[in-house]
Parts: structure tokens; C-alpha cells; sequence
């Protein structure tokens, strides 16, 4: 393979976690949890094969890819169960476990749109994966504890009409992953888009960094300095995982996206994925940035929060080995991540700031 996936990364540094324990703190204080559910998720995914009229797929090269079972795993289901009771069935696994969550109030369910050829039109080979903003619209509708994501590639033919659409149907979001969708943010082409998002308070979560998620990326789309265009034109855009992975023009995109947050007061960034094994330290480093926790929002990158990509164990050198202990000990997924983001030092506004940011109360 020519890229070092996050999984081998995890099934090497496994081996290694009891001599990180021998070393690490041993005490830590838990936080306690407040007494209600006021969390929003804004970063969880879906995904499908097409069962029940959904419209979702994954492309040949993404189901050929060792990827698609880790997903599948990830999701609780296999295709055996998709074809059998529908997509629909990840998105109400989804609700379940937040309903059981005592911290996570509501998930914002992210549609993904795919890449568009010349002639503004879905490329269904070039595109990995696919989730249509209706079936997610629909099915999120259903469930009280759920919101509309929706995610529309800027280059469609008629981008504007879906952008409107999505927003009538009640998405409190756009979601991008310029890298797989093959979206330039920096292209002036697209600011006709950039000013529908603003006309309506639609924010942009984009995924900013390097993207490895995927069997290809092109990730100088994940540069997030190309985010520049859309913060200049007022859009609110918060940038998936503070854009914590891979490089641009010799400076790592960490870096490259502090700066951006002193120039717009527009710019955010959401916490997700960053206890994975990958992305280990950077949470940790993000707040010791001053100032930078007054940007944050929250997020899991559902469903990649568990064993062995995301692991307690794995950040013992700044919690203790007393609060991994503990922390493992949760049984919900949700519940469990705010537990270790509130561990290694996460300030308790950056957990509620979300709900306020995609205004919530349009979601039910």
C-alpha cells in the first residue's frame, strides 16, 4: 500500500500500551458529568449500499478496498443486514445508542454528496461514496434525537436548487470532504455557492487535513488555507478535526490553519476524531493554543470512535492511567467520548457551543 493506513497505525501502537502505561500518570480526577444532556454532535456519518431505495452506494474501488468491512464493522452491520432491513437501519442504530447517551442530546446525521463530472453531473465511478441528502432528510425526520446534514458538491449544474432544497428540508448544515468530492474551496467559479450558504445560514463543515479515511484523496483540496475564499465571503465554516493531519507547501496544515482563526471571527473547528491513534497529542496541543478553545465545537466522526482506532489507553501520558481506567469502564459510545475529550482537558463551553452555532432549535 502506498499510504500507512490509521488501522495498521493502531494494530502496532497496541503492542506498546502497557509500556506507555508503565510511564504514564497514575491519577487523574474524572470530571463530573452535568446533571442533563446538552451536547450536539455535529459530525456523524451514515452510509449504504443502496437497500431499501436508500440511493447510497459505495463505488467498486472503495468495496474492494479493506476499508469497506472495517466500515461495515464500524457501523454494526453487515450487508447480509442492510439488504435485509434497509440503509435505514444504520440511522436508527444512530438514534438508539444516542437516546441511551446521558451527555449527547442530538446528532447531526451528514448526507455525502459525490464527485461531478464535466457536465455537472454525479460521476458515479470517480465517487467513493454516496448518500443523498433525501434519504438522510427522511430518515432523520423520523427520529426526534436526529438533524439534517446535507452535503451538495458546489460543481452540479443545478447546486443552487439542491442547496435550497436541503435547506427547506431542514438540513442546519452543509458537509464537505473536499479531498474525495474533489472540490477546490479556493475556486472563484463557486462563490455563487458560497453566497447562497450565507443568504441561508447554512454553516460549512469541511473536512480540512489529509484524508485517509478513503482508498484515494486528493488532499491539497484539504488545505486549509483553501478555506480562505468561503471566510472572506462571510460563510461560517467550521474545519473538521482543526485540520490536524498532512502537510501543504512544506508547513503541516495544523499550523497553517491557526493563523486563519485571528483573521476570521467566522472560523471554527470541530474536536472529532481526535482521540484516534493518528491524531494522538493534537487535541492536547489545540488547547494549550490561546484562545483556540473559544472556536471549538463538538464532534465524534461517528463511527470511527472505537477500539483500535480510539482507545483511553492511548493518551495515559495526560490523563492517568485512574481516568483511562474509568473511561473505558463507559458503555456508550457517545458517552464514552465525552468522557475522554473532558479528560484531556476540553473546556466544558466547547460541548454546547455547537447547538448554539448551527442554530438547533430548526432541528425539531
Amino acid at each position: 500500500m502506498r499510504r500507512r493506513s490509521a488501522i495498521a497505525i493502531a494494530v502496532v501502537a497496541i503492542g506498546a500500551l502497557s509500556a506507555i502505561a508503565l510511564v504514564a500518570k497514575t491519577v487523574s480526577t474524572m470530571p463530573s458529568p452535568p446533571a442533563t444532556a446538552q451536547i450536539v454532535d455535529l459530525h456523524v456519518h451514515t452510509a449504504g449500499i443502496g437497500a431499501g431505495g436508500s440511493g447510497a452506494f459505495v463505488n467498486r474501488e472503495m468495496r474492494e478496498n479493506f476499508r469497506f468491512r472495517f466500515y461495515l464493522s464500524a457501523f454494526g452491520v453487515t450487508e447480509e443486514v442492510l439488504n435485509d432491513a434497509g440503509d435505514g437501519v444504520v440511522v436508527a442504530r444512530i438514534s438508539a445508542q444516542v437516546a441511551a447517551s446521558e451527555r449527547v442530546a442530538k446528532a447531526i446525521v451528514l448526507a455525502m454528496d459525490g464527485v461531478v463530472d464535466g457536465k455537472g453531473e454525479l460521476d458515479r465511478e470517480a465517487t467513493q461514496i454516496y448518500v443523498p441528502n433525501a434519504f438522510v432528510a427522511s430518515q432523520t425526520a423520523a427520529y426526534e434525537n436526529l438533524c439534517f446534514g446535507a452535503s451538495v458538491n458546489p460543481y452540479r449544474h443545478d447546486a443552487l436548487k439542491r442547496l435550497h432544497q436541503a435547506k427547506a428540508d431542514g438540513a442546519v448544515l452543509l458537509k464537505w470532504i473536499p479531498n474525495i468530492m474533489h472540490i477546490d474551496p479556493a475556486d472563484p467559479a463557486i462563490r455563487p455557492f458560497y453566497e447562497a450558504l450565507v443568504e441561508l445560514q447554512l454553516p460549512l463543515l469541511s473536512h480540512a487535513g489529509q484524508e485517509r479515511s478513503f482508498a484515494d484523496a486528493i488532499d491539497r483540496f484539504g488545505d486549509p488555507a483553501r478555506l480562505e475564499l468561503p471566510l472572506s465571503m462571510g460563510v461560517t465554516v467550521i474545519a473538521a478535526h482543526i485540520a490536524t493531519t498532512g502537510e501543504n507547501e512544506g508547513e503541516s496544515n495544523f499550523e497553517r490553519i491557526l493563523p486563519m482563526f485571528e483573521r476570521f471571527p467566522n472560523l471554527y473547528a470541530d474536536i472529532s476524531s481526535l482521540t484516534q491513534i493518528n491524531k494522538r497529542n493534537y487535541l492536547p496541543r489545540a488547547l494549550d493554543v490561546p484562545g483556540l478553545a473559544d472556536r471549538l465545537v463538538y464532534g465524534t466522526d461517528w463511527p470511527l470512535q472505537f477500539f483500535p482506532l480510539v482507545s483511553p489507553y492511548y493518551h495515559v501520558n495526560h490523563i492517568g492511567i485512574g481516568a483511562a481506567r474509568a473511561v473505558q469502564g463507559i458503555e456508550n459510545a457517545w458517552d464514552r467520548d465525552v468522557a475522554l475529550k473532558e479528560a484531556l482537558g476540553t473546556p466544558a463551553d466547547v460541548f454546547p457551543r455547537g447547538a448554539d452555532l448551527i442554530a438547533i432549535e430548526r432541528c425539531r
